[in-house]
């Protein structure tokens, strides 16, 4: 029970990740917020007692504000966020459009800036705050038709070491996970024919949550992790 009354707000949970992250963290005896903006998990019971705070648009101040305040009010507090809302999309720079830009640093970007400044009022309250974000291995170096992905998940891993600079001195670690390939339905769907078992499962990177969140992590921030499986 690495997070035995721990209060952690999970954003994009209702996704293949996240639904995993959410049962690692109430399995190791944390408390949970799931927010998402999907109106609600496809087996609300896989969530168990899990506070549920559905079709949140997280890139929106004021309703981040609203759906954090919800979370810490409904848990008690909180003392970790973590971040794992946005989304992807494979376009080339030469026939694409600026658009797809815009969208990709809105739901990656965007999301995690301001869900993490909605709940830091409620972490600074805590002994032990955390904020995990989900950034890409392929942000690294970005290949073809993954440009926007890229850049925006490259602002990810910016953001995590600025937000880890800004409150080292407050009690609050800023680190984010790096994955390579999820083993998700959508990716399997995608990639027919590649090598599931070399994929990063999302209860791995579930693992990888939870000890970031517990008390064994409290000398680790700004820090940029690989989860990159056999990839």
């Amino acid at each position: 029970m690495m997070l035995s009354g721990k209060r952690v707000a999970i954003t994009g949970a209702f996704g293949a990740l996240g639904t995993a992250v959410v049962a690692r963290v109430l399995a190791e005896g944390g408390r949970v917020a799931a927010l998402d903006h999907a109106p609600g998990p496809r087996v609300p019971a896989t969530f168990g007692d899990a506070v549920l705070i559905g079709g949140i648009d997280l890139a929106d101040e004021q309703a981040a504000n609203a759906a954090l305040a919800r979370a810490a009010e409904e848990l008690g507090g909180l003392d970790a966020l973590v971040n794992i809302a946005g989304g992807f999309a494979w376009e080339k720079v030469e026939s694409g459009s600026l658009d797809t830009w815009d969208r990709m640093y809105r739901m990656n970007v965007r999301t995690a800036v301001a869900a993490s400044q909605a709940a830091l009022p409620h972490l600074l309250a805590s002994t032990s705050g955390r904020i995990i974000n989900i950034g890409a291995l392929g942000a690294v170096k970005a290949d073809v038709g993954k440009g926007a992905y890229a850049a925006s998940k490259s602002g990810v891993m910016r953001f995590t070491e600025a937000l880890a600079e800004e409150l080292k001195e407050r009690g609050i670690t800023v680190n984010a996970l790096l994955p390579s390939i999820i083993d998700t339905p959508p990716n399997r769907t995608d990639m027919p024919s590649a090598d599931f078992a070399k994929w990063v499962r999302p209860e791995q990177i579930g693992d990888a949550i939870v000890f970031l969140v517990s008390e064994r992590a409290t000398a680790i921030t700004g820090a940029l992790i690989p989860i990159v499986g056999r990839v």
